[in-house]
């Protein structure tokens, strides 16, 4: 069976201008890869040339690397435009076609010209805010509506489903989610007096709140904690800053970026999971963790929340503090259900639903 995965932004980035990365081999779409492999299918990825790493490497599935046209009209970081995602579909003989996003001239493209192949993995649950949403809003209450008729939607989250089916009428039932590599993902159930961050350090991720929130379990609960905040971004400085003033500098570790192994040892170890974002969708780094029999303690704004707070796999709190710290400190029931939630999260659990909603097992 050969399978094509399109999807032009392999990592996030916050600007048009794409920072390299020396391997694509962490990113949860190489994973995803993999799993369809495992199955034994036919690979091949196709992948904008801007997210190309800077060192070469070797892949068990074939990569293709399009050429990434207009990027000043057509932002590469969230809207790529590779026109030849076209040729590459038509040309391969593909039996299944999975592409990001029906706001996605690359996901149009298929939709018109391999409609009875393609799955549309929809993770946005909302209106997108390039060119203050107008864009958005035309796209989905025009374009959609009669571009994607017969190309079947399947939604990454309850919140995407929902969005999706004000404007497309073939929204699949099953919800699949990111998945991860179970086989790099061990849980731990004995964990160290620590909490961990996963995240890059920028404003939208108000890390700053919980730093705030620790200092004051610190005061409250146990001044021997640790937090690792393992990231790097424009506000690291200002972050150490408040840690110093908060007279938790001592028990705060800023790791910088880490290789996803050594993320993995810490995370692993951890009480908790620390998320106080105001703006993101599904987060890899929250499945991770769970994966990892790691709780989450977030806002409710990751689309991950609901399902967080339906099978308890952590906290889900706009205001959440240093009480919810201590709670999930003192119980082992929220690192119970994360390991039992684990069957979910495999990345060829998520391979398997594809085939199975597209009826080709």
């Amino acid at each position: 069976m050969k399978v094509l995965i399109v999807n032009p932004i392999l990592y996030t980035n916050e600007n048009r201008n794409i920072k390299k990365i020396n391997t694509i081999k962490d990113t949860m779409i190489y994973d995803l890869c993999l799993a369809f492999k495992k199955k034994g299918c036919d690979v091949t990825l196709a992948a904008s040339d801007l997210y190309k790493p800077s060192e070469n490497e070797s892949y068990p599935f074939n990569i293709i690397w399009m050429r990434t046209r207009l990027t000043k009209l057509f932002p590469p970081h969230t809207l790529p435009y590779c026109p030849e995602v076209k040729k590459i579909a038509k040309s391969g003989n593909f039996d299944l076609i999975i592409t990001s996003e029906v706001f996605s001239l690359n996901s149009l493209k298929l939709a018109l010209c391999t409609p009875k192949n393609l799955i549309v993995w929809q993770e946005l649950g909302k209106h997108n805010r390039i060119f203050h949403g107008l864009a958005s809003k035309f796209w989905y209450g025009i374009v959609a509506k009669i571009g994607f008729k017969k190309a079947l939607i399947v939604a990454r989250s309850v919140q995407a489903r929902e969005f999706i089916s004000k404007y497309c009428k073939n929204v699949s039932d099953t919800i699949i989610d990111h998945g991860v590599n179970i086989e790099k993902f061990t849980p731990c159930r004995e964990k160290d007096n620590q909490f961990a961050i996963s995240s890059q350090l920028i404003s939208r991720k108000h890390i700053e709140k919980s730093i705030e929130a620790f200092a004051k379990y610190l005061n409250k609960y146990d001044d021997s904690a640790k937090l690792y905040i393992m990231g790097d971004g424009d506000e690291k400085e200002n972050l150490r800053k408040l840690a110093k003033d908060l007279g938790a500098d001592k028990n705060i570790i800023f790791t910088g970026k880490l290789g996803h192994n050594k993320l993995i040892e810490i995370l692993k170890k951890s009480i908790a999971m620390l998320v106080y974002t105001e703006k993101d969708n599904n987060m890899v780094s929250v499945v991770e963790s769970i994966a990892l029999a790691t709780p989450v303690i977030t806002t409710d704004i990751p689309y991950n929340a609901s399902y967080i707070k339906a099978e308890k796999l952590g906290i889900v709190n706009n205001n959440w503090n240093e009480n919810d710290l201590r709670k999930l400190a003192a119980s082992d029931e929220y690192i119970n259900n994360c390991i039992n939630y684990r069957k979910y999260l495999p990345t060829e659990y998520k391979a398997e639903q594809f085939l199975k909603v597209k009826g080709l097992i």
